[in-house]
């Protein structure tokens, strides 16, 4: 009886040494990844929406997960404070102007706060500071926005297939157009006849020239055309002649 008294005390402190073993574990990888073990030091930053937000969720900076989200307040109905508690060897790399934006681990992950990094002359953040925030884009609205794009779409691509199957069923002007031979035929009759219009224009022109009584008129056209072509000449000789002068007294 002593000795099934004992083995059975020798299991309870085994279970129980155990049990406080698992204890320790469990507050020290919580505390770690809470970063209570690691000194910290605070910032805030202030949303109009969280976006789901929740105290213990990760910050990042450059993509590596820098400290916790510490506390949420709603300051009144447009503005929410967000305490952030960030690991001490990071400060010096956190600026003034650096700015807090609410993101997701993946497409459906869970929230988080990204510190983007500040300009490289702005002075370092300070504790306690308030860094300038960007509003998050609610997924809600995203898929809203994709929903009408699509709507759209769809409205636009039935409106082409009608008016691809007038066009192939002759109707409308362009339908006409392609369907009919006889336009066709008529279009291409049309062009020929304005370029034999056109050739019996010049025909015209030239006989008129050749005319005793229109020969005086087009003779003193010909004449000022060539005098206003001869002016033009002269002026562009001079202007030449100039140019060469004037370059010759630089030179010199």
């Amino acid at each position: 009886m002593d000795a099934h008294t004992q083995k059975f005390k020798v299991r309870l402190g085994l279970f129980i040494a155990g049990g406080l073993a698992l204890f320790v574990l469990a507050i020290f990888i919580i505390g770690k990844q809470k970063n209570l073990f690691n000194p910290v030091f605070k910032l805030t930053a202030t949303f109009y929406n969280v976006s789901g937000l929740q105290v213990g969720n990760n910050i990042r900076f450059s993509g590596i997960n820098v400290g916790t989200v510490d506390h949420i307040t709603i300051i009144n109905d447009s503005t929410v404070r967000v305490d952030m508690l960030v690991k001490k060897d990071v400060k010096k790399f956190i600026k003034s102007d650096s700015e807090v934006a609410i993101g997701s681990e993946g497409l459906i992950g869970d929230r988080l706060l990204i510190i983007t990094q500040g300009s490289t002359d702005s002075p370092l953040a300070k504790e306690g500071q308030e860094l300038p925030s960007t509003e998050p884009v609610e997924t809600d609205a995203i898929m809203a926005s994709l929903e009408v794009t699509a709507v759209n779409a769809e409205i636009i691509s039935q409106q082409l297939a009608e008016i691809m199957s007038k066009i192939n069923s002759g109707k409308g002007t362009i339908g006409r157009l392609i369907q009919d031979s006889t336009i066709a035929e008529n279009l291409s009759q049309t062009m020929v006849n304005i370029k034999q219009s056109s050739k019996g224009l010049e025909e015209n022109m030239e006989a008129a020239k050749h005319n005793f009584l229109l020969r005086g008129y087009f003779t003193k056209k010909e004449k000022a055309a060539a005098a206003l072509k001869e002016e033009e000449q002269k002026k562009a000789d001079k202007q030449k002649k100039e140019d060469d002068k004037k370059n010759k007294q630089e030179q010199k």
